[in-house]
């Protein structure tokens, strides 16, 4: 690991960017201030920073103090960009050339949350394993192609530390005061807090259209994987029951006794809503992400989108654009499909 040979205490800078997950940033914090109570000494460090060093507002409302972030590089061993709501900030440029100074300076580099957007554009991520907010995942994987993302709750790839936000930072927090001490102390960290399972790296997030998949039985969690695998170019229903060893009428079968709806309306179900995400997180024309999730035209998609969410996807990206200008929450214009619910697909 980064800290390796490294002394007591570890540093971490936490770099604020206004409208951060309060809860991200807490979860990261809270485990180190209990294994110093814990241990009796100062084994972890942490300043809270900002680009210029002025404070910087919660996406809850509450005022951060933070000290200039090219001060606190000083001594530092890591620095995490604390992401949320917003994931590009104003002055993104500056943000740019600060990571890849403290990437340069040998610092480890991490996110909390959408925080992973910014690291990745500043170029740290290319070949490294990471991850980012599920909500955010399309988007990502779609800007950044060479980064190898996945949907664990957190990555730690080599000197590269991401987590998916709100409580995952307390679990990669864990894993690195398991390694750095022992999982015992982990553990009694995690007591604190009422942690019941420390969750490891393997474990996947479980947000959007993954919330029911591990519920499943296992030839459904293949054939959704099949899918999720083939959103740009759709396989047929045969070929999704070869792969889970059915014939096609056990797999319609156990789609409609599980989820309430056939598997060809699960896997446009999973299309559009891939779509969704990359219409209010991408500046990708609207005919690139129809292509990207396997419609023939624009037409195509809006009519499935207008049945599922109500509204054309113009409407929603112009919404988004709207919100975003103001610094407000474009998850919740139109939530992720309900796949339990056939009702819209039918």
């Amino acid at each position: 690991m980064f800290y390796d040979g490294v002394a007591e205490p570890l540093t971490f800078n936490f770099l604020l960017i206004d409208n951060l997950s309060m809860m991200s940033l807490s979860s990261a914090i809270e485990p180190l201030r209990s294994a110093n109570r814990l241990l009796d000494r100062e084994a972890f460090r942490w300043r809270l920073c900002s680009i210029d060093g002025a404070p910087v507002t919660a996406s809850n409302g509450i005022e951060l103090q933070a000290r200039p972030v090219e001060e606190a590089l000083e001594g530092a061993h890591a620095v995490f960009v604390c992401g949320g709501m917003r994931i590009a900030p104003v002055d993104e440029k500056r943000y740019l050339a600060l990571l890849r100074q403290a990437a340069r300076r040998g610092l480890a580099v991490g996110s909390l949350s959408t925080g992973s957007h910014l690291v990745a554009k500043a170029g740290l991520l290319d070949g490294y394993r990471c991850t980012i907010h599920w909500e955010n995942a399309a988007a990502f994987e779609e800007a950044f192609p060479k980064v190898i993302a996945t949907g664990k709750i957190y990555e730690i790839d080599r000197d590269r530390l991401t987590c998916s936000g709100g409580t995952a930072a307390m679990d990669m927090m864990l894993h690195i005061i398991a390694d750095r001490h022992d999982p015992d102390l982990a553990q009694r960290v995690a007591n604190q807090f009422h942690h019941e399972r420390i969750r490891d790296a393997n474990d996947e997030q479980r947000g959007g259209r993954l919330r029911r998949v591990g519920s499943l039985p296992a030839p459904l969690q293949r054939t959704i994987q099949t899918m999720q695998a083939n959103l740009e170019s759709p396989v047929s229903v045969g070929e999704l029951a070869e792969a889970a060893n059915l014939s096609p009428r056990q797999l319609e079968r156990l789609f409609g006794r599980h989820l309430g709806m056939t598997p060809a309306r699960y896997y446009i179900a999973l299309r559009v809503d891939r779509a969704r995400e990359l219409l209010i997180y991408t500046n990708q024309p609207i005919l690139e992400i129809a292509v990207a999730v396997g419609f023939a035209s624009t037409s195509h998609l809006g009519q499935w989108f207008k049945r599922i969410f109500g509204m054309r996807p113009g409407e929603l990206r112009e919404k988004a654009s709207r919100r975003q200008g103001m610094g407000g929450d474009v998850a919740s214009l139109s939530p992720a499909v309900a796949f339990g619910a056939a009702s819209e697909l039918e």
